[in-house]
């Protein structure tokens, strides 16, 4: 049986956590793959299934909407049965959804498919409270946001890996030309061509599904240790002492709307950056190269995290930099006009500004986990799975940019991040801090 780690007594380093968090590194890895493989399935299935933009667009929203849906009923669950069988249950499900795939793609039914997409990210909604929880709390509290970027860098790493697996396993040297005939061919032989072109990501999928039941099983039996967040400081109880309801901790509930708008508008500005770029004059073959700018800086903001937190700087003083830096950035973009030639591509300055987010939104997720779990002992749990939920700002919150982009221009929708970082700045500064819901004032806490 696995020893219960006492989530309040820093560890020091040794093997056994250098194995727990490589083990939850692993994890972090195989959220960016299922995450940002998306990027190839809403084109594909656009052609595939015969989708208008709309309708392919579901796919995002059926897999993170799943974390919104099932963040309460996955906490209950980690509650019941822990964190390692939590997340062996979690693999399976999103096994499950993996293997969706194959009657799915047997059918060319769209509906299926966005079924298995909404059973991967319940899976994930398992999986996220309990991986983010674990590398908050397996260490010092002081290095949380240190081994917070160490897995933003493996899901980084990911997310840059996966689109390109998928693509090769998918996508043929002759699809260009087999694209343009499919609107010119009759109904009979399109729907022969269409099939064979959809039933390509059974394979991949399949093994998917092999390799993600795999995984459960070794992590039920890995040395990863079982968090005992019901074993309370003194401290700690004293603080939580009549509370019964997670809604009795307020900077843990602003903090999910700080995540919710964090990871919002950072899907906002890589998804985006491409049509604002073709706005300003650039080609398509050239301005698809700027999602990759935006998470090349992200990743070094991530390298600069693991060097200099917490020996150089805190976790706090990070998000207040990150934070302030954002909506300096975002009203910069909007001042500052002008061409330049950088890195062989003349355009608009607004763009490096919108590029340079990318290094800001970096160590955003990294301190905000270990500020807004601080204190919640018992509920830590729960407090998990009520952050996870903020994920879903990633499919709601660029819908706005869409609207307003549709209704003005691609440069003005751009207004929709100046409110997500401005509370993003009023939690770095002060919603961390808030401990009730009436108006007394807050007192000031060192971090």
């Amino acid at each position: 049986m696995a020893k219960s780690l006492n989530v309040t007594s820093p560890k020091p380093v040794n093997w056994s956590t250098v194995i727990s968090i490589s083990i939850i590194g692993l994890l972090f890895f195989i959220f960016g793959f299922t995450t940002w493989i998306n990027a190839i399935l809403i084109p594909y299935f656009k052609i595939a299934c015969e989708l208008n933009y709309v309708q392919s667009l579901l796919v995002a929203f059926a897999f993170y909407i799943a974390y919104f849906v099932m963040a309460i009923p996955a906490a209950h669950l980690l509650e019941k049965v822990g964190f390692k069988k939590g997340i062996m249950i979690g693999f399976w499900i999103m096994a499950m959804g993996a293997l969706i795939f194959v009657p799915a793609a047997l059918t060319r039914t769209y509906g299926l498919f966005l079924f298995g997409l909404f059973s991967i990210g319940t899976g994930l909604a398992i999986l996220q409270p309990a991986a983010n929880t674990y590398i908050t709390m397996i260490g010092s509290k002081e290095s949380a946001a240190q081994r917070m970027s160490i897995m933003g860098v493996c899901n980084k790493t990911a997310g840059i890996i996966a689109p390109l697996l998928l693509a090769a396993a998918i996508f043929r040297p002759s699809d260009s030309e087999l694209f343009k005939q499919i609107p010119l061919m009759d109904e009979v032989t399109r729907n022969v061509a269409l099939d064979e072109l959809i039933r390509r990501v059974i394979v991949p999928y399949a093994s998917m599904s092999v390799v993600l039941f795999g995984l459960g099983l070794m992590i039920r039996y890995s040395v990863l240790p079982e968090i005992d967040s019901n074993n309370e400081t003194a401290e700690v109880a004293s603080a939580n002492y009549g509370k019964t309801s997670i809604i009795q901790f307020p900077h843990l509930i602003l903090g999910a709307v700080a995540l919710f708008l964090h990871v919002g508008s950072q899907v906002v500005g890589i998804n985006t950056v491409i049509g604002y770029a073709q706005s300003l004059g650039l080609p398509l073959l050239e301005a698809k190269v700027f999602p990759s700018y935006i998470l090349g800086i992200t990743m070094f903001g991530f390298l600069m995290g693991i060097l200099l937190i917490p020996k150089f700087i805190n976790h706090l003083n990070v998000l207040k930099v990150c934070t302030t830096s954002a909506i300096v950035l975002t009203i910069l973009f909007f001042l500052v006009r002008g061409q330049v030639t950088f890195l062989g591509h003349t355009a608009n300055l607004s763009i490096w500004f919108l590029v340079a987010l990318g290094l800001s939104n970096s160590l955003m997720w990294s301190t905000l986990w270990p500020l807004a779990l601080n204190g919640l002992g018992r509920f830590t749990k729960m407090g998990g799975s009520i952050l996870i939920m903020g994920l879903c700002g990633s499919a709601i919150v660029p819908i706005f940019y869409g609207y307003f982009a549709d209704q003005y221009n691609a440069h003005t929708a751009y207004l929709v991040l100046i409110p997500c970082y401005i509370f993003l700045v009023y939690y770095a500064y002060y919603g961390y801090r808030v401990k009730t819901w009436s108006c007394k004032k807050v007192p000031v806490i060192v971090k």
